[in-house]
């Protein structure tokens, strides 16, 4: 597996950072070898099925963050292919090993792919109001990403509620992803979504808010950000 994967880099030398990505957390040094995403989700395409959850450890515990990010994908091509029991494997690996999630790409490539399709099919939200309540980064990021899930299918107000617990939260990607979030509601629900941006415009960090109203016509942008609301 690794000498297949260093066939894609072994002209580049493992870097500390790259110019997409940097420490948000003190002693989360990551390395990077330059791997695309397209290059990752390809070989994902042609191994997944013979790669085992036990051998994907090698993939999702590395330093380098390429490889944990393909250990990812793997699970996401892995449980549009597999039934019940074998779904219920692949979340219990992912929860298990969310300490290695530990970046926003990380987040958004799995939580609502993965744990957002398996607790809308089991239509219980418990867990992600359990991590939009942590005190860690990633966990919160994961509680509302994984919504994204749900908004396509037209359920909102899990979203709305998630956003909630997490609307005064300090983080920048924290309030890029409820924006995010919320714009895709919009998108689906623009009166829904006006409705909340009215209701909690004074607390809404103004990141979040012009992330939500991004495709909203630039007239009704302006206004809303002045706070003028018809």
């Amino acid at each position: 597996m690794f000498e297949e994967l260093n066939e894609l880099h072994r002209h580049k030398k493992p870097m500390e950072s790259s110019r997409y990505h940097k420490q948000y957390i003190e002693g989360e040094a990551d390395y990077y070898v330059g791997i695309t995403v397209p290059e990752l989700r390809k070989y994902s395409k042609q191994n997944f099925k013979k790669i085992s959850l036990k051998d994907l450890d090698k993939l999702m515990h590395a330093k380098i963050h390429e490889y944990r990010l393909l250990a990812l994908i793997i699970l996401g091509d892995k449980i549009k292919k597999t039934d019940e029991n074998q779904e219920k494997a692949i979340i219990n690996y992912y929860l298990k090993n969310l300490k290695f999630v530990n970046y926003w790409d990380l987040v958004d490539a799995s939580a609502y792919q993965l744990l957002g399709m398996h607790l809308f099919k089991i239509k219980d939200y418990s867990l992600l109001f359990e991590f939009s309540k942590s005190n860690d980064l990633w966990i919160k990021r994961i509680s509302i990403v994984a919504t994204n899930y749900m908004i396509r299918n037209r359920e909102f107000n899990l979203t709305l509620a998630i956003v909630d617990n997490l609307l005064e939260d300090e983080h920048d990607l924290i309030h890029k992803a409820n924006g995010w979030m919320l714009r895709n509601v919009g998108d689906k629900n623009k009166d829904l979504l006006t409705k909340y941006i009215k209701k909690n415009y004074n607390i809404m960090p103004r990141t979040t808010l012009r992330y939500a109203i991004e495709h909203y016509p630039e007239i009704e942008r302006k206004k809303i950000l002045k706070g003028e609301f018809i």
